[in-house]
This record gives structure tokens, C-alpha cells and sequence, in this order.
């Protein structure tokens, strides 16, 4: 029977080794470990001393053949000897198969792992098929090398599976695969196709720094715990579909598109980089398998619901980016860079002010509804007279202050303008004065005095109700002091005089008007508050009503035309503000 040599090395392994065809060039030789009562590894026993240490197996007996150079005919006939007639499939305790070397395809198809399985190092030259097989132990295939097909479609692992820094030179399939435990696939390498179709991570499941190199279909999968993409790179395109409880992609690369569909997911992309169109959407309904049937989510019963939300886009070019239906309401958007591009499609939500009536040294507060950002939340909440409502509790807003939400605001402000959203736009636009309001540093006292003025007028041009409120008080303020001094006591009266030449002639005459006068008595009459009335309405829409007034009524009337029609102004500007698209 021939045998497959093992890859030569100048350094020994840890374990008394087979040394077979050892040589000059290669002093290590064979690296199998020697068979219990022999001096030579399993594949290189005499076939009468193989068939006795086969026939000493019983199923679920431990092994150990780590560095042994495996042929499919020797792989077949050691799992051959664990079959357990109660499954008709191999039934193994402890297995060690450290640096083993699996020439052909490698089959444990249905294989119960009953204690730790170990196959760090070792190197799957033709097809390695796990189909069904269940780790009831710690599974290791740490450094493994697939040159094949790696089907582990339907195997369970019930502690923890780690392929940590293992290749992938053929497809990986992972398809209805159940990771009861941690599950890591950190620094891997995936050169083909990588399906994980149906897959459930009861616990965390870590791609760190994983390299993907074609197309990637990662789901649907469900993971209860962190699916874990920090510095990963993809290559290919990219269709992720995830129902987990939190997906972080810190400074992920991805060099094609990519979709990303999520549902219960909190999404971290804080410094994560994409050079083509990339979309994260919500999905509302449970993700379908092609035969039909919906993917079951018992791992996530516990979950409030399937909102998705995003934790951070910090240090993301999102000039590619498109969000639909997310929750941005606790999402840290300072140091995002073109974020006036970013796309909002569907239902994206953000947070909002603290509802209801606060109260600030016996004075009430009340804040008018708008969009706002968490980084203004947890600003405002570190202020000192900060009322109750706002938000302190956002993870990683850091120092963030209104210099830096100013110039947050008025990209989103573009965003939305771009996307003919008006009224969402005016909302960034509300928060973006409000930053340059607050903001001392780059902006000067008299440029904050004016911005104050607008802010208490018209809400910056966005609160109507605010500014037919100061019209109001303004024409009865006007009213009072023109019935108060600026209607004359009486209507002045013209008086024309002339002289008649003595002997006839042509007589001319002269028409004067007496100066009014000021009121006396009952100034608060009936009549003098509907002529006070005509002056002010007239003053609102800029028109002289013709009204004899007294010197101050004249001033009056001059002060309220230009008032009274900035106000009526200001509130018709809000209302288009929020109406228009």
C-alpha cells in the first residue's frame, strides 16, 4: 500500500515520530507519531501489525495520529474500525490529527466527535467532507490547510470551533452548520466561494481579519451572540444576510459591492472602507430559504425586535453608501467624511428631543420635535443646566461639541436636500444653527447675538407658530400705544381762508389742516381700537392706511411696518420650509 510522505522540516515534532524516509536532505522524515507499542507511525506499520491495531479499536476508543500521512484506503479503513452499530457511523473519543496530511478526499461523514477534536496544521489535499459530523468537544482546525472542498454543511459543534488562520483554497460550505459554542474564523483565508447558508452561532462568531477573495453569500445566517468582521477583506462581491444581535465591521475592506441585509443587528462601521456602492437594509420579514421555507430565529426569541440599528459610521467615506430602514437614533456620526452623499432610503430614523414640559429655575421648557444626533444628546447632558431627557448614556461619543456636530448637521442637511426630502432637511438645518448658536470658538458674539435673535423670532425660520406668535404681540403692542398716543383726540378738520378784493375780483383761498392733537380722556374706546386696528393691519402687509396720527403714532405706525411684515415674513417661510419638496 503505498503512502504519501509528509512535508519535510528541518525542526522534529514535539512527539516521538515515525523518522521514515528520513535522509540528508531531510533528517525528520516521516513526522507520524508512533502507534502505542510501535516505533513507526500508522502508515508505515506492516499491514499485519495495522490490521491488529485496527482490530483493537472499538468505537468511541481516543486517537491519536498527529503528523500521520493519511491515504483515503487508511482514513476509510481507522474510521471503518469506530463504526458504531447503533448509527452505522464512526464514533470517536479524543482525536488527535495535528499536522496529519490527508492525501485524496477525506471523509468523516457523520463522525461523532465525543471529545476534543484536533486537526491543527493538518492538510486536506483533495475533498475533506465533515457532512453531519457533531463535535461533541472543542473542535481545532487551527492553520488547516482545505486544497479542496471543505463541506461541513448540517455538522454540529457543541463547544467551540476555531479555524483560525486556516486556508480555504476550494468552496467552504458551512450550510445548516450549528455553532452551539464560540466560533472563530479569525485571520482565515477564503480563495473560493464561502457559503454559510442557514448556519446558526448560538454564541460569538469572529472573522477577524479574514481575507475573502471571491464571491462571499454569508447566509441567511442567525447569530445570537456578535458576528465579529473587524478588518476582514473582501475581494469579491459580497451578499451578507444576518440575523444577529450585533455585527461590528471596524475598518473592514471591501474592494466590490456589497450588500448587507439585516435584521435584530446593532451595526458597528466605524473606519470600515469601500470603494464601491455597499447597502445595509433592514429586512422586515424573516429571510427565506430558496425551497421556500423561512429561517428559524429561535436564538434570537429574546429580542425586543428586528430593528436594525447602526452604533457608528465614524471615519467612513460614505460617498458609496446607501442605508435603508435603519435606526440612527444612538449612530456617532463625527468624522464621517461625505456624509452629504450618504443615500437614506426607506424609514430612517433618528433620535429626537426630550418630549414634554422641563422645568429650569421655575421656568418652564419646552423643546419643538425634530431629528437630532446621539453626539448632541450626551453634549447637551454634560452641560450643567442640562434639563432631563437628553441622552447621556452614548457609548463613544467622546469630547464632541458644537464645533464638531456643526458641520455633521449640514451634511445631513444636504443629504436630505439632495433626496428632495425638504422638511427632513430642515430639521439638520434647525440643528446646525442651533450648533453655531451654542458654539463659542470660531464664532463671534455679535454673529451669536443675531443667530440668538433668529433662534427666539422664528426658530430660524422653521418655527411658524413661534413667529405668528411675536406678530401677534407685536400688533397688540401696536395697538395699545397707537390708542394710548397715537390717535389724535379728533379727527383734524380743514379749514379753508381767503380774502375778497374790494372791488371784485378773483378771491383765492388757502386750505390748512390743524396739527392733531394729542388724546385726552378715555383713550380705550371702541372706536379708537378699530381705527388702531386698520393702522396695524395695514402695517402688516406694509401699507399706509391713510390714518391721521399724532407725531408718536407716526413713529409708531414706521417701527410696526417694518417689524410686522419681517414676522408675517418669517412665518410664511417656515411653513414652505416644511412643506415644500
Amino acid at each position: 500500500m503505498p503512502y504519501p510522505s509528509t512535508e519535510s522540516s528541518l525542526a522534529p515534532p514535539d512527539w516521538p515520530h515515525c523518522g521514515h524516509g528520513n535522509d540528508p536532505e531531510d533528517p525528520v522524515g516521516c513526522r507520524g507519531i508512533h502507534v502505542p507499542g510501535h516505533a513507526v507511525c500508522l502508515a508505515h506499520l506492516t499491514d499485519a501489525d495495522r490490521n491488529r491495531y485496527l482490530n483493537g479499536l472499538t468505537p468511541g476508543a481516543d486517537i491519536d495520529h498527529r503528523g500521520t500521512p493519511f491515504t483515503e484506503r487508511l482514513l476509510d479503513a481507522l474510521l471503518a474500525a469506530l463504526l458504531d452499530p447503533a448509527t452505522e457511523y464512526p464514533r470517536v473519543g479524543e482525536a488527535r490529527f495535528d499536522s496529519a496530511t490527508f492525501q485524496g478526499d477525506a471523509r468523516f461523514v457523520g463522525t461523532t466527535f465525543q471529545g476534543n477534536a484536533w486537526f491543527d496544521s493538518a492538510s486536506f489535499q483533495g475533498l475533506a467532507r465533515f457532512t453531519s459530523a457533531s463535535f461533541q468537544g472543542y473542535a481545532h482546525f487551527d492553520a488547516v490547510s482545505f486544497r479542496g472542498y471543505a463541506v461541513f454543511d448540517s455538522a454540529t459543534f457543541q463547544v467551540g470551533a476555531f479555524f483560525v488562520r486556516a486556508t480555504f483554497q476550494g468552496t467552504a460550505h458551512f450550510s445548516a452548520a450549528t455553532f452551539e459554542g464560540h466560533a472563530s474564523f479569525g485571520w482565515s483565508t477564503f480563495q473560493g466561494a464561502a457559503g454559510f447558508r442557514s448556519a446558526v452561532f448560538e454564541g460569538d462568531a469572529w472573522f477577524e481579519e479574514a481575507a475573502f477573495e471571491r464571491l462571499v453569500t454569508l447566509g441567511p445566517l442567525v447569530c445570537a451572540g456578535r458576528f465579529v468582521l473587524s478588518e476582514a477583506t473582501f475581494s469579491g462581491p459580497a451578499k451578507l444576510s444576518f440575523a444577529a444581535r450585533r455585527l461590528d465591521c471596524l475598518r473592514t475592506r471591501w474592494s466590490s459591492t456589497a450588500e448587507l441585509r439585516l435584521r435584530y443587528t446593532t451595526v458597528n462601521f466605524a473606519h470600515a472602507v469601500f470603494e464601491y456602492p455597499l447597502t445595509i437594509a433592514a429586512e422586515a420579514d424573516p429571510f427565506v430559504l430558496p425551497d421556500g421555507q423561512p429561517v428559524e430565529e429561535e436564538a434570537l426569541a429574546d429580542a425586543p425586535d428586528a430593528t436594525v440599528r447602526m452604533a457608528s459610521l465614524r471615519g467612513v467615506d460614505a460617498a458609496h453608501l446607501v442605508l435603508a430602514d435603519i435606526d440612527l437614533s444612538r449612530c456617532l456620526f463625527a468624522g464621517t467624511v461625505h456624509l452629504d452623499q450618504v443615500r437614506l432610503e426607506g424609514t430612517c430614523t433618528f433620535d429626537t428631543v426630550p418630549p414634554g414640559t422641563h422645568w429650569r429655575h421655575w421656568l418652564p421648557i419646552r423643546f419643538t420635535q425634530r431629528r437630532t444626533l446621539a453626539e448632541e444628546h450626551r453634549w447637551r447632558a454634560s452641560q450643567a443646566r442640562a434639563v432631563r431627557g437628553w441622552n447621556v448614556a452614548v457609548l463613544g461619543a467622546g469630547n464632541v461639541g458644537p464645533a464638531q456636530l456643526a458641520p455633521v448637521y449640514r451634511a445631513l442637511r444636504k443629504a436630505f436636500e439632495d433626496s428632495k426630502n425638504e422638511p427632513g432637511a430642515a430639521d439638520f438645518y434647525y440643528g446646525e444653527m442651533e450648533m453655531r448658536r451654542h458654539e463659542s470658538t470660531s464664532t463671534t458674539r455679535a454673529e451669536r447675538g443675531l443667530l440668538h435673535s433668529y433662534w427666539m423670532l422664528s426658530g430660524y425660520g422653521l418655527r411658524a407658530s413661534r413667529a405668528l406668535g411675536w406678530l401677534a404681540a407685536a400688533m397688540i403692542v401696536t395697538i395699545v400705544l397707537l390708542m394710548g398716543f397715537g390717535l389724535p383726540k379728533d379727527n383734524p378738520k380743514q379749514e379753508a381762508t381767503g380774502t375778497v378784493p374790494p372791488g371784485g375780483g378773483k378771491v383765492t383761498f388757502e386750505i390748512d389742516k390743524a396739527d392733531p392733537q394729542n388724546p385726552t380722556g378715555n383713550k380705550f374706546t371702541g372706536e379708537r381700537f378699530e381705527k388702531a386696528l386698520n393702522v396695524t393691519l395695514n402695517s402688516v402687509v406694509f401699507r399706509s392706511s391713510g390714518q391721521d396720527l399724532t407725531t408718536a403714532g407716526t413713529y409708531i405706525e414706521m417701527a410696526s411696518r417694518v417689524t410686522e411684515p419681517v414676522l408675517l415674513g418669517l412665518a410664511v417661510l417656515a411653513v414652505r420650509n416644511r412643506v415644500k419638496r
